[in-house]
């Protein structure tokens, strides 16, 4: 369920297609990411979910996978 919410968000941010999204997909290495596109993201996310997701642990996300198990252990 938040990887099909997170793959939605990704191919509206990005301009991609869901298909070409999976768990193993790098934020930065493969799409590209800045910093900016990571915060977007995220409050995307949270306000999805309603968790707050730390800076800290935004660091520690790299794929797709990463994003999508920190969140589900939130909620």
């Amino acid at each position: 369920m938040v990887l099909e919410k997170l793959k939605e968000i990704i191919a509206e941010q990005f301009g991609i297609d869901q298909d070409a999204i999976g768990e193993d997909t790098d934020i930065v290495a493969d799409l590209g990411a800045d910093s900016l596109d990571i915060v977007e993201m995220m409050m995307a996310l949270e306000e999805e979910y309603g968790v707050t997701i730390e800076d800290s642990k935004m660091a520690d996300l790299k794929t797709v996978g990463d994003v999508v198990a920190c969140v589900e252990g939130m909620i």
